[in-house]
């Protein structure tokens, strides 16, 4: 039987950095592979590089050691432009702070990815995206007349806008109460499964993970055994022992 290639795949990466008390090893020995459509939570404690996990997989800066190819593409063979080209047409972002441009509308800012990639329809294709998110009626309106978790709609919406093949998303309910950021979770998901797109959710809080059939752990930078369902116990890695 023919072996589907996964869409996202890190091999045995390592990310250091120099401080001054020497180098410090943020990532080390990370493997994973995500298959196209695929929803996977990245749990761990704040300082486990979660964040730096993710930024190395959506080639937004390169590991010291390793290798990471997104969608057949090996990122440490593109410079900084030819990653950036990669992404534009394949990746979307979330992220706990929104990121939303100020002085456009809801609507504006849905838009932007769409200008970019030619949209020929790109208001009316703005609009019904955020109908789906449920903000129909907000779309004339500034980020700083929406609440967070309208705030963080319109960022779902604008990074679902595209029709990417994977979406990444860091701490997207850190700014929000644990209802609001129920709703987006529900919301990502769902929009996960309607369009197909990986998803690569990074987050502190294991109930927000609960809903992807694989979660993932960092502890010190290294990554455990994988919960290939939902309703598997995540198995702790440590010192090379099973816990």
């Amino acid at each position: 039987m023919p072996t589907t290639k996964p869409i996202l795949e890190a091999q045995n990466i390592s990310k250091q950095v120099t401080s001054p008390e020497g180098t410090l090893t943020i990532l080390d020995g990370v493997s994973l592979a995500l298959a196209a459509g695929e929803p996977c939570a990245i749990v761990g404690a704040s300082g486990s590089g979660k964040s730096t996990l993710l930024g190395l997989l959506a080639g937004l800066d390169l590991p010291t050691a390793g290798r990471v190819r997104l969608d057949g593409h090996d990122l440490g063979a593109l410079d900084e432009d030819g990653r950036a080209r990669l992404r534009a047409g394949r990746v979307g972002f979330v992220f706990q702070s929104f990121q939303l441009l100020p002085g456009l509308t809801a609507l504006e800012n849905v838009m932007l990815p769409l200008e970019l990639a030619e949209d020929a329809t790109p208001a009316a294709h703005a609009r019904s995206v955020l109908a789906r998110v449920g903000l129909a009626r907000r779309v004339e309106h500034y980020p700083n007349q929406l609440s967070g978790g309208e705030q963080q709609r319109v960022a779902i919406a604008r990074a679902f806008a595209a029709h990417p093949r994977i979406l990444f998303a860091d701490e997207p309910t850190g700014n929000l109460d644990q209802a609001t950021g129920k709703r987006v979770i529900d919301l990502l998901l769902a929009l996960n499964r309607e369009e197909g797109t990986t998803l690569v959710l990074v987050t502190h809080d294991e109930r927000l993970a609960r809903g992807c059939t694989r979660r993932l752990r960092l502890e010190g930078g290294r990554m455990s055994t994988a919960t290939p369902r939902k309703t598997a116990k995540i198995v702790r890695v440590k010192n090379g022992k099973r816990k």
